[in-house]
């Protein structure tokens, strides 16, 4: 599918870099939420985003790739915690477009759900690197492009998340997918468009979308990493740059300058840090699967368990709250070339899963 953003500025088309993931725009529907009314409450279920790997990653990899590709390199390097799921869509959407993935890797609380990950990234053949800590990930990352460039392998370098300018560009057309749904009728204009914050370029890319589209729709997000957290200013410059860079290419764009009064940031979900499941994000997760949504306790579990307090507490805003689904629900085990072998694994994560 051609991006919105090239639908509603062709002259973009041919000048930005961009390599094919995602489906038909992925659907909204109604969700039932206690304490919400009927029809208050409405989910974008980018789950289903793309075949190969659902949630908001393929997104920001469109574009990510499409540079890469580009530039003609052979190699992506990223980072995130051991149960990246950045990290695994990376590996799985670079090996389908025919490039190598190392992925060095931050500690992070471990639950079943990062362990499967882990396992999952060694399954589809990433390169795999325990930095341990954040200064620890810098020096191997260092290293291994060092090593990449040596070896004639163009090494990409993938900022953590996807969430460079050119990775947020995916966001910026999502908004604008999301305009055009609203001008189809397929759903009334959002009030609030929830969605979790990791890295900041799914709501930052969001934030300048809705600008661009003409849309009224306020961004909330929900904090859920104390990992170099992003602020309502540092989103803010986010979405400002990700609008300019585009308006560079293409003159024809309004010039847009988003300030942190135009987001929310609610931080009260984040528990003991990042990738620690909380009490609510876990019954939050158990809620969405009675609704038929599936969810996780890092991101998209802890934006929800802020979407339901606030339902509860009946200061949910009246017209349409729309959820931004995140999560991959694409089944990658069973796609995968072998099967989770934690014998596989590098020696120091093999210790760290015990």
């Amino acid at each position: 599918m051609e991006p919105a953003l090239f639908r509603r500025w062709p002259a973009l088309r041919g000048r930005i870099h961009h390599h094919p993931l995602l489906g038909a725009p992925t659907p909204v529907e109604p969700l039932a939420l206690k304490g919400a009314p009927d029809g208050a409450l409405l989910v974008k279920h980018d789950e289903r985003s793309c075949s190969l790997y659902g949630g908001n990653k393929p997104r920001k990899l469109e574009f990510v790739l499409g540079h890469a590709l580009a530039h003609r390199c052979r190699r992506l390097v990223t980072t995130g915690g051991i149960g990246t799921h950045h990290g695994l869509a990376t590996t799985i959407l670079g090996r389908s477009a025919g490039l190598e993935t190392t992925l060095v890797l931050v500690d992070q609380p471990l639950t079943d759900a990062v362990r499967r990950s882990l396992l999952l990234m060694e399954a589809w053949g990433a390169e795999l690197i325990f930095g341990r800590d954040v200064k620890g990930t810098a020096l191997h990352v260092s290293r291994v492009l060092a090593r990449g460039a040596v070896r004639g392998e163009r090494p990409y370098l993938v900022a953590t998340g996807g969430s460079s300018t050119r990775g947020n560009f995916g966001f910026v057309s999502a908004a604008l997918e999301l305009s055009e749904q609203v001008a189809e009728g397929r759903l009334p204009e959002p009030a609030e468009i929830w969605v979790a914050v990791g890295t900041g370029g799914t709501l930052g890319g969001l934030a300048a979308g809705v600008r661009l589209a003409g849309l009224s729709s306020r961004v909330v997000g929900v904090l859920v990493t104390d990992i170099l957290p992003p602020s309502r200013r540092s989103l803010a410059r986010t979405a400002t740059r990700a609008a300019g860079s585009l308006r560079r290419v293409a003159r024809e764009l309004p010039e847009v300058r988003v300030t942190p009064d135009e987001i929310e940031l609610v931080t009260d979900q984040l528990g003991p840090g990042y990738g620690a499941p909380t009490p609510e994000a876990r019954e939050a997760v158990a809620s969405a699967e009675e609704a038929g949504l599936r969810l996780e306790t890092t991101y998209t579990g802890k934006c929800f368990a802020a979407l339901r307090a606030r339902a509860e507490a009946g200061r949910l805003e009246t017209g349409p709250v729309l959820f931004w689904n995140t999560y991959n629900a694409v089944d990658v085990e069973a796609s995968a070339p072998r099967p989770l072998d934690p014998q596989r694994l590098p020696p120091p994560l093999q210790r760290r899963l015990g």
